[in-house]
């Protein structure tokens, strides 16, 4: 492994606190800044993980020389201008989802990467969990036979998150739905039709002028037999947190199960109708990463879980994802080669999720992806 070494900013220490280990174990990285508003919890993290360079103001932290990438974990409506600029100021880019909110503004980051070769990288968690690194697996192995059918949703109950959370159209925030039937054969979404379905109480409307209680989408695969399902629900509908992703080949299936926490189903064909399924526990893949860092697949960044942001907790630990995204991130500068998702394919995701939600406010219409979102 390369003993290049990389200076890394994390913005926004909420969700953001639990890669600062990750990086400071991490042997390509050291982890040199911190950016947050309030000054008292910057100066909290700050002394707890021993880190000196801290910024209450990001554009100040953007005008440090010393600074090689920006890890931006601000809230949603942020991403896209707080992308944007740091790529100005001559960044690399990992980003938590989604890439931004507007078509224009994903357009603009990847105008940017490719005015100025800088890394861009949205940090989508579905894509490195050990349940989708487990499917792709048997997809590169040939195990599943063909691939006939993806399928994935994610539900969850949003009331008393942050302001911008009341109302969002489900859609809006659909990347970890739309990242893995994508990502597992690394396809890219032509166009898309959704439905938007019940309604949400009265009072949450106003807030993006959308009433949609639940949202499904069909996307249709560029240059491919192949189309996905994926459906979202974030307010005023009964369902336990579930973010689920299935595949269905030829040869074998895997479904995510109904209840979080129970195991994995495979369907083997042309076996014997009650042999078909069989319960499968998901492995863990820490060995595909730097020793370091490997500890972090099965475990928080904090000691007492009551510390660890409610998205983690909620969350179901991401999939023992962080390490892997920060590797994969890390891993793409010392090579100078595109992670995934780079610039394109995460405006390719993110835009599925914006258009869709036009989608359904034009009552199905088939809305095609940009131009710019396909490589």
């Amino acid at each position: 492994m390369s003993d290049k070494k990389f200076n890394i900013a994390i913005i926004g220490l909420g969700f953001g606190a639990e890669f600062i280990p990750i990086y400071q174990r991490h042997p390509n990285a050291n982890m040199y800044a911190i950016c947050q508003r309030t000054q008292s919890a910057l100066d909290e993290v700050g002394n707890q993980y021993g880190i000196d360079k801290r910024f209450t103001d990001y554009d100040e932290l953007l005008k440090d020389p010393n600074i090689d990438a920006v890890h931006i974990n601000t809230p949603i409506p942020n991403h896209g201008e707080q992308s944007i600029k740091a790529l100005k100021a001559g960044k690399h880019v990992a980003c938590t989802v989604p890439m931004a909110t507007t078509v224009e503004e994903c357009e603009e980051i990847v105008k940017l990467t490719q005015e100025t070769g800088l890394t861009y990288m949205m940090m989508e968690t579905v894509v490195y969990a050990r349940e989708f690194l487990f499917m792709k697996e048997l997809y590169e192995s040939g195990e599943l036979g063909k691939i006939q059918f993806l399928k994935a949703s994610h539900q969850q109950d949003m009331d008393g998150w942050p302001d911008y959370w009341p109302g969002l159209p489900p859609m809006y925030y659909a990347t970890h739905c739309v990242g893995p039937v994508l990502g597992l054969t690394r396809a890219q979404a032509e166009y898309v039709s959704c439905f938007g379905s019940g309604t949400i109480r009265e009072e949450l409307h106003h807030h993006y002028n959308s009433p949609y209680a639940v949202e499904t989408t069909h996307i249709k695969f560029k240059d491919s037999d192949l189309s996905a399902h994926i459906y979202r629900s974030l307010f005023d509908v009964a369902r336990q947190y579930r973010e689920s992703f299935e595949v269905y080949g030829s040869k074998k299936a895997v479904e995510w199960p109904l209840i979080e926490g129970n195991p994995l189903v495979l369907h083997t064909a042309k076996r014997p109708e009650p042999e078909i399924p069989e319960s499968v526990e998901c492995p863990d893949y820490a060995h595909l990463l730097p020793e370091p860092i490997q500890p972090f697949t099965t475990g928080g960044v904090y000691d007492a879980d009551d510390h660890q942001h409610l998205s983690f907790t909620q969350g179901a630990g991401h999939g023992g994802s962080h390490p892997h995204l920060v590797h994969a991130f890390l891993d793409a500068l010392v090579k100078g080669e595109d992670p995934y998702p780079n610039a394109v394919q995460s405006a390719n995701i993110t835009c599925v999720g914006i258009l869709a939600h036009e989608s359904a406010k034009k009552g199905g219409e088939i809305v095609r992806l940009p131009d710019f979102t396909i490589q």
